[in-house]
């Protein structure tokens, strides 16, 4: 199955020693589950998200339909080692279940949403946000383990990107509005990006590293802007720089150029918090802010529309902070989606342009969570690429 990491049994000894010399994994990715007595009650679908100090967790039913929105948060304590890490996701599996009346008995698929880049299946590589330490671990035994052993039968998991699973989370919402593919681009520190295909699976790619278009090059003749740096080391003007809040303070300086009388010209303040003020000045209306961030709108909309011609989407949806309902002001919303459209639309095909929807984000720092939930789930119930 293209599009998921599957983890499948690796370690026989061990895995067969579980539950009576009974293999944990049927290699389709399907639960293999014969404890058919405690699974008489409604099955669901287990979304772990792990960042580097919280974790969230989310599940979904068997239709899809997710058992909670409330936002609950966990420390990670990824500072501690591996077996802390799963330690701490168990412990809020726990409290996630208990808080919505539901069992283990109840799992019947389980996954997790962890940055990449991974070195193969379930296999984390060296991760900008996580301890070096954890370079090489196969998370996706580790914890496939520790799912099965605490729910008392077999848990069938996939490990997958972050992002991608973002992704899932919010295409699972506006599909059901109306069938087919999903691009979603979120600027927050960096630009998430992922695509999602009409059965409601990412594309991770051979590598499970696809969907990084942050890093493809900003279209710098239209843009009117110089080559900025960008953390990856590519030395073309990655789009990242000119949409998100890593490339803020050099847009700052560019811009400032252009409102040399502004107070933030003389503010005694470092570079990176003049940046992060930026957002909050722009709801009040600060013209500085606002161009910024029309200026990151626009650069956005060309990505999206380059990006169209290679996937051919019908829904594009827009994450982030600046889509954040209590950071920023519903004019601002509107303003910068607007502008993302608005840029991208004459620059569709005719029959793309009759079909694509804009739509914002709206399952917030849940969809993570909800969308690994979401790949169990299908997963699961055999979905195919």
């Amino acid at each position: 199955m293209r599009g998921i990491v599957k983890v499948v049994e690796k370690a026989t000894g061990f895995f067969n020693n579980l539950l009576d010399n009974q293999p944990i994994f049927r290699l389709d990715g399907a639960p293999d589950i014969r404890q058919t007595g405690s699974m008489k009650t409604a099955r669901i679908f287990l979304g772990t998200d792990s960042g580097a100090t919280t974790s969230k967790v989310a599940a979904v039913r068997e239709d899809g339909s997710v058992v909670s929105t409330r936002l609950l948060q966990y420390p990670t304590d990824a500072h501690q080692g591996s077996a802390a890490i799963i330690a701490a996701w168990l412990r809020s599996a726990d409290q996630y279940l208990a808080a919505n009346q539901l069992r283990w008995d109840q799992v019947a698929g389980a996954a997790l949403a962890i940055p990449g880049p991974f070195l193969s299946a379930g296999v984390l590589g060296l991760t900008a946000n996580l301890p070096a330490s954890l370079d090489g671990w196969d998370v996706g035994h580790d914890y496939a383990a520790a799912l099965s052993a605490k729910a008392g039968h077999p848990v069938s998991l996939t490990v997958g990107n972050d992002g991608n699973y973002g992704g899932v989370g919010e295409a699972s919402a506006v599909q059901k509005l109306a069938p087919g593919a999903v691009l979603m681009l979120a600027p927050g520190s960096g630009l998430g990006a992922a695509f999602i295909d009409s059965q409601g699976l990412p594309l991770d790619g051979d590598t499970f590293t696809a969907m990084e278009a942050g890093h493809m090059p900003a279209p710098l003749q239209l843009l009117g802007m110089p080559i900025f740096s960008c953390g990856c080391g590519r030395p073309w003007g990655c789009v990242e720089a000119y949409t998100t809040i890593s490339g803020l303070p050099q847009l700052l300086r560019e811009f400032l150029k252009q409102y040399p009388s502004h107070p933030l010209t003389a503010s005694s303040l470092g570079e990176k918090e003049k940046a992060l003020s930026l957002r909050g000045l722009a709801q009040k209306g600060d013209p500085l802010a606002l161009a910024i961030f029309d200026f990151q709108a626009k650069t956005l909309g060309y990505h999206v529309a380059s990006l169209v011609q290679a996937f051919d989407p019908t829904w594009i949806i827009i994450g982030g902070g600046l889509m954040d309902i209590e950071s920023t002001t519903p004019e601002f919303r509107e303003r910068y989606l607007g502008i993302v459209r608005d840029t991208a639309l004459p620059l569709f095909w005719p029959g793309q342009r009759a079909r694509v929807r804009f739509q914002a984000a709206n399952l917030g720092e849940l969809s993570q969570a909800i969308g690994a939930a979401q790949v169990a789930r299908l997963t699961a119930q055999g979905s195919k690429r």
